[in-house]
């Protein structure tokens, strides 16, 4: 259990919280949520005494342990894969390299051996002798194969040290768990092997997600961040957006029945008062009217762009023919032979753990790369608009936004162009900041202006819900669900694929590729049958 209470944050004279209180109890898992800036990972840092608060305390019970999923990915450089994992229980650590210590000493003293006795004793009340095997498995559950386990955690790519890091908070049953953006960059069966964890981990877990899917999966509650206030709703996420949907509706009807009370009673009022045998009655009703107040409903700080993909023209029957294409990237052949043919009504998903597949093949169809081998052909009736995983080409020059965006505009009038920019959530002085020092954030929603304002049938996007906040993923999600072009996409969001593609596509790891007029749960069901079937296969060949 951890409680904050009467917990306040400030900087400067801007709270971030205000009296915040707040349990998180035993056996739950806590999604918190808020929009962009509402302090979702202040708030973690502060649980894990990280961030001190400008008034109020943590809580927790005494002798409990917390363990928080650390984002430096270089801090634990110096030391092995194994080691690294076993750190997330400190104490444990520190008494297996004391006692190595100890053991190395060539004058071993009879203090030694006490010392050591001690050591051993706690160790083994803390199941030390299964430390090694227990992070294994954790590693081995996330992907991490086992002779990558005795690895410096220098030599591992930026993909594997978030696992690693994710294993060592996990690591050694913690009393409360922290973890920010946990899914960020592991793939499929990672993911799904950290949700089954989850579910049936037995202690505190509060997790920041972008993921809804995620979130849906393993929440029991959700713990709400909104004008510097956290409420805690029952259920997954929802369970919360039609709950607090619900709550605003009643607040607004309830609001409405009240004002035409108001109403009748005013007029009641108006037409009586000066009506001896009335006036009784109306100063009745003047009573009845004072104690009339209307449900206070603050607009949620929250906030929606508008995202509208509209093509400028219709697509023709032939969209897009993919013949033969193979690429080798850095001696890696990451596309084989791959041929493929794109109808009008296509929403093609790319998935699977090749990302660097997928990200090849998209900047050769937008014309930034060439094929080794083979063509492709784009029909007469289609226009492009690309979105990259890595825009930093797009924002390294001096321009402002404005500017920035009017390029790809054909209409350079700078109210149209603002237009855009206004439903992206950029107010006011946002069109005079200079596009080299957005944030994440900032340089995605421009990207997805652009988008719309080429008015392209065909959308090509590379991971683009990377840096956004819920809000913005689902109105991203709702545009391209609504749009009536063509979209190729890769991305990491679940109820994303799953409710905006009806194809997928699968580039494998020796650059083939799987195909698949289907939707992304349905495929997923059947390469899960498809393992169960290989598991089945190897241990009849066993026998």
């Amino acid at each position: 259990m951890i409680s904050a209470n009467n917990v306040t944050l400030r900087f400067g004279k801007k709270a971030l919280f205000e009296d915040v209180n707040i349990k998180f109890t035993e056996g739950n898992c806590y999604g918190l949520i808020g929009a962009n800036g509402a302090g979702k990972s202040t708030f973690l840092k502060i649980l894990s005494g990280e961030i001190e608060p400008s008034k109020g305390e943590v809580i927790m019970n005494d002798g409990e342990r917390l363990s928080m999923l650390r984002q430096d990915h270089f801090q634990f450089d110096e030391y092995s894969v194994l080691d690294t994992v076993i750190m997330g229980n400190q104490r444990l650590y520190d008494i297996m390299k004391e006692k190595d210590a100890i053991y190395m000493k060539e004058d071993f003293s009879d203090e030694d051996g006490i010392k050591a006795s001690e050591l051993e004793a706690e160790f083994a009340e803390m199941d030390g002798w299964n430390a090694e095997s227990d992070a294994a498995t954790l590693l081995n559950g996330l992907g991490v194969d086992t002779d990558i386990h005795y690895k410096q955690m220098s030599e591992l790519d930026g993909n594997l040290k978030v696992k690693v890091l994710l294993a060592q908070a996990l690591f050694g049953n913690p009393d409360v768990l922290l973890l920010d953006e946990p899914t960020n960059h592991l793939d499929l069966d990672a993911i799904a092997w950290l949700e089954e964890f989850l579910i049936d981990f037995e202690n505190t877990v509060i997790v920041v997600s972008h993921d809804r899917y995620f979130l849906n999966k393993v929440c029991t509650q959700i713990a709400d961040i909104d004008y510097a206030k956290i409420t805690l709703y029952a259920g997954n996420y929802d369970f919360w957006y039609e709950s607090s949907q619900l709550m605003i509706r009643q607040m607004k009807e309830a609001n409405k029945k009240k004002e035409e009370k108001i109403k009748e009673l005013k007029e009641f009022i108006q037409r009586f008062s000066a009506n001896a045998s009335k006036s009784k009655q109306a100063t009745s009703r003047k009573r009845a009217l004072e104690k009339i107040e209307l449900d206070e409903i603050k607009p949620s700080s929250r906030k929606y762009p508008y995202i509208d993909f509209r093509p400028k023209r219709d697509i023709g029957n032939e969209v897009l023919t993919v013949s033969n294409i193979s690429k080798t990237i850095d001696g890696v052949k990451v596309l084989d032979n791959i041929s493929f043919t794109v109808g009008r009504e296509d929403k093609i998903a790319f998935v699977g753990p090749n990302t660097i597949a997928t990200t090849t093949l998209f900047q050769i169809l937008a014309g930034e790369l060439e094929p080794d081998e083979g063509e492709y052909k784009w029909g007469v009736t289609t226009t492009q608009g690309y979105f990259p995983k890595d825009n930093t080409k797009e924002f390294d020059n001096d321009l402002i936004i404005a500017d920035w965006l009017a390029q790809y505009s054909d209409d350079k009038d700078t109210t149209y162009v603002r237009g855009f920019l206004g439903r992206m959530l950029f107010a006011g002085d946002d069109g005079v900041k200079k596009v080299k020092v957005l944030s994440g954030g900032e340089k995605v929603r421009c990207l997805l202006s652009k988008m719309m304002i080429m008015g392209a049938n065909v959308l090509i996007l590379d991971e683009p819900t990377n840096h956004l906040d819920m809000e913005s993923i689902t109105a991203l999600n709702n545009a391209l669900i609504k749009f009536s072009g063509v979209c190729l996409f890769a991305c990491q969001d679940h109820q994303f694929v799953q409710t905006t593609a009806n194809r997928i596509m699968e580039l494998t790891n020796n650059g083939g590729l799987i195909d698949k007029q289907t939707t992304y749960d349905e495929y997923l069901e059947s390469d899960e049958l498809a393992r169960k079937r290989q598991v089945m296969n190897f241990a009849t060949n066993d026998d």
